[in-house]
C-alpha cells in the first residue's frame, strides 16, 4: 500500500513538471533536458562557435550595455548554436575568407529568459521575439552577424548599426548606396548558400532553415561552460 502511494505520488509529480508551463504558457527546456536530449541526438549539442569557427570576430552587445536594452543581459560573452548551424558558420567562414572577409559575431543562441525580458522590456514583436513561441535565437539557431575586412578588422558598410529598429533594417528595403546595397547582398546569398534565411526585418539576423527540429530552451552560458 505505501510502495502504491508513492508511485502514485512520482506519477503525479512527473506529470506536472510534464505538463507545467510558464506564464506566457509555453514548455521550455532545462538544461538537465538538453543533457538527455543531446545524448539521444548529438546534433541538439550546443558549439562554442568562437572555439569552432576559425578567425571569428566576437563582438557580443548582450554581455555589454552597448544594446537596445542599455544593460548587460548575458555574464559571459559567448555564443553558442546548435551543430549543424556550428557547421554551416564554419563552411560560411571559410567562404568568406577567399574574398578576405570574415563574419563578426553579435549573438547567437540565446537563453529564453533574455527573450522574455526584451519583450517586456519593448513589447514591439516586429523587432524583438514573442516569449509565447519563442525565439529562434532561444533554439540555438539563429545567428546575428555582420561582415568584416580581415586585414583591417572594419566592419563593412551595412544599411544600418546593429539591433537598428528602423524600416532601413529590413533587407527589402531599397538601397541607393551600391556599395552598401553590394554588401547586403553578400550576406544575405552567401548565408542562403549555407542554408539559412534572413529575417525580414534585420539584415543581420539569420535562421537555420531546419530550426523546427530543435526545443527551445533556457540554459545559461555559466552551465554550458561547466
Amino acid at each position: 500500500m505505501h510502495i502504491s502511494l508513492a508511485i502514485s505520488l512520482i506519477l503525479l509529480v512527473c506529470s506536472f513538471s510534464i505538463s507545467a508551463q510558464n506564464k506566457y504558457g509555453l514548455k521550455v527546456t532545462s538544461f538537465e533536458e538538453y543533457k538527455i536530449s543531446i545524448k539521444a541526438n548529438p546534433n541538439k549539442e550546443l558549439i562554442d562557435l568562437e572555439e569552432y569557427v576559425p578567425g571569428l570576430v566576437m563582438d557580443i552587445r548582450y554581455a555589454t550595455k552597448n544594446n537596445f536594452m542599455g544593460e548587460v543581459i548575458y555574464n559571459l560573452p559567448k555564443a553558442y548554436a546548435r551543430k549543424p548551424v556550428a557547421e554551416a558558420l564554419r563552411n560560411v567562414q571559410a567562404e568568406l575568407k577567399l574574398q578576405g572577409l570574415g563574419v563578426k559575431m553579435f549573438d547567437a543562441y540565446r537563453p529564453y529568459k533574455a527573450t522574455v525580458k526584451f519583450y517586456e522590456g519593448y513589447g514591439d514583436t516586429t523587432y524583438v521575439a514573442s516569449p509565447y513561441r519563442g525565439s529562434r535565437h532561444n533554439r540555438g539557431c539563429a545567428l546575428d552577424i555582420t561582415l568584416v575586412d580581415i586585414k583591417t578588422g572594419k566592419e563593412l558598410k551595412m544599411p544600418t548599426e546593429y539591433d537598428s529598429f528602423k524600416k532601413a533594417a529590413w533587407p527589402s528595403t531599397p538601397i541607393s548606396d551600391p556599395e552598401i546595397r553590394k554588401n547586403r547582398e553578400l550576406l544575405i546569398s552567401i548565408m542562403k548558400k549555407h542554408g539559412f534565411r534572413v529575417n525580414s526585418s534585420e539584415w543581420w539576423h539569420y535562421d537555420f532553415i531546419g530550426w523546427k527540429n530543435y526545443e527551445v530552451l533556457d540554459i545559461d552560458f555559466e552551465q554550458l561552460e561547466n
